[in-house]
């Protein structure tokens, strides 16, 4: 079906045209004079019709070999112009398609380069979680071991509290036995001055100097007694000292064992987004490896397609060549005739 605003008077008018000036009026030529206006095709027809209209007018008067050179020389114009159509069909398909597949090359590197950049960020990310991870575990084994000298400090704490303990307990005995013996001693003194009492008091100032020596040894053992009471408190002061000394341990234990607790805590959570960063990273890199080969398998139709190009080349321009041939053929038969 023709173009808008061409007919068969509009290409007759362009032919009239092109031969008022006296050149050819062949399809390019009077495409051009409309203006680049009209399919080839629909113009070849039109002309064909007007040139077998004037055939049928005209009374023929040339001979028969050049009315056949003429024939022959447009029949080899029709074929070339066919033959050119085909060319301009076939280039303008492959250029959709190079343009097409240029297109798609684009999207697939810049999706390539957007997984690349996604690939960097993860492989950031992954390392600063890697170092953290790092520095955490540092820090645990530091809590570990100070725990463990907190340990080791509480141990020996304890053994120093049963140490105490030992020494209050002697000392509580020690104090037991001294006052035993005062008792013992005081009930001795007792039934001696009951005894003595009896007696003649010729023996009074032996009994009174017994007496002082029995006093006097009473003071050392109250002495005895007096310092074993000081070291006794010296020794509760210390104790408590001790046991507040070992509630702070107790106390920092604690805290250092809640803050154990809570690195452990840290130290799952990172191991766990670790994984999930491994499992992105390894499917973006299946996207990057697919991306690659789709890439790859286009690449390949290209040069396909390249390669049928220049096949529907060669085989146009075998075309075109056997049509000059056949066009030159009736010049060939003139010059025998000629002869």
């Amino acid at each position: 079906m023709a173009r808008g605003g061409v007919n068969k008077a509009v290409v007759q008018a362009a032919r009239l045209a092109i031969l008022a000036r006296g050149e050819n009026p062949s399809i390019d030529a009077v495409r051009i004079e409309m203006g680049n206006t009209g399919s080839k095709t629909t113009i070849h027809r039109y002309l064909k019709e007007l040139d077998d209209g004037n055939e049928r007018t005209e009374t023929p008067t040339e001979p028969i070999d050049d009315e056949l050179a003429g024939l022959v020389s447009r029949l080899a114009q029709r074929l070339k112009e066919k033959a050119q159509e085909s060319i301009d069909n076939a280039r303008e398909q492959f250029d959709q398609q190079r343009k097409a597949l240029e297109v798609q090359l684009a999207e697939a590197h810049a999706g390539n380069t957007e997984l690349h950049k996604q690939y960097e960020i993860q492989s950031l990310a992954l390392t600063q979680e890697s170092e953290a991870l790092q520095e955490t575990r540092s820090m645990l084994q530091t809590e570990q071991t100070r725990n463990a000298g907190l340990n080791q400090a509480l141990a020996d704490f304890e053994l120093r509290l049963q140490d105490k303990d030992e020494q209050i307990r002697s000392l509580e005995e020690k104090h037991l036995h001294a006052r035993e013996a005062l008792e013992h001693y005081r009930s001795a003194v007792k039934e001696q001055r009951e005894q003595e009492h009896s007696r003649h008091e010729s023996q009074v100032q032996q009994v009174q100097m017994e007496l002082r020596q029995a006093q006097q040894s009473a003071m050392v053992r109250q002495d005895e007694i007096t310092q074993l009471h000081r070291d006794n408190e010296r020794l509760l002061t210390e104790n408590r000292g001790t046991l507040r000394e070992l509630n702070l341990l107790q106390d920092q234990l604690k805290q250092t064992n809640s803050r154990q607790d809570q690195l452990l805590e840290q130290v799952n959570r990172i191991d766990s987004e670790r994984t999930l960063l491994q499992e992105r990273l390894r499917v973006a890199l299946l996207d990057c490896q697919s991306l690659k080969q789709s890439i790859d398998d286009q690449s390949q139709i290209n040069k396909a397609l390249e390669v049928e190009l220049f096949k529907t080349q060669a085989s146009l321009d075998e075309s075109v060549r056997l049509a000059a041939v056949v066009a030159n053929a009736p010049d060939a038969s003139q010059v025998d005739k000629d002869a």
